[in-house]
């Protein structure tokens, strides 16, 4: 089994590396969405030949793994992510979820698709703060179809400790 001290070590290089691949934040063109397939589409900002997430550098987390039907997402929560109470605040949970829900569910549609969020659940487990270290939300589908996606994340830390779940049903639609 590997140990704490491992798992951060390989957490810690996976992401730096991921972050040296990165372009600059910004955003695709409808045209260069409609040209892919979702993981496709994924697969390029990931190898940075397609701009990275705004959301992403606003709160400072990255994809750090990706296939179909499962992605993962990667941050550091610290004190510019806290609520007035002194832990991080659910916003930054929802949207590190929504991120992994979301782009589970974009990795499973073909070209000229796409989707919007109709729906999001979350349980907020148990705080986070700038000592929790790194965090990942795991994105897993549990059902895509013409119209409504389904995807199920949580929110771990390096021991596999869970601190959220969430769920989401996405609409799925043709591109204009």
């Amino acid at each position: 089994m590997i140990s704490r001290e491992e798992t951060l070590a390989l957490w810690k290089a996976q992401e730096a590396t991921v972050r040296a691949r990165l372009a600059a934040p910004g955003i695709a063109t409808l045209a260069q969405l409609k040209e892919r397939s979702g993981i496709e589409f994924l697969q390029d900002i990931w190898e940075g030949k397609l701009p990275s997430l705004l959301i992403g550098d606003t709160l400072d987390f990255v994809p750090v793994e990706g296939e179909p039907g499962r992605i993962v997402f990667q941050g550091t929560p610290g004190r510019k992510h806290y609520n007035t109470l002194g832990s991080v605040h659910g916003g930054y949970f929802c949207t590190l979820l929504d991120s992994a829900l979301g782009s589970a569910v974009h990795s499973m549609l073909p070209k000229g698709s796409g989707y919007t969020t109709l729906e999001l659940k979350v349980n907020l487990i148990r705080a986070l703060t700038e000592k929790t270290g790194p965090v990942r939300a795991i994105g897993k589908v549990i059902q895509v179809g013409k119209q409504v996606g389904i995807s199920e994340a949580s929110i771990v830390d390096v021991d596999g400790k869970i601190y959220a779940h969430a769920t989401t049903t996405c609409l799925i639609f043709p591109l204009p």
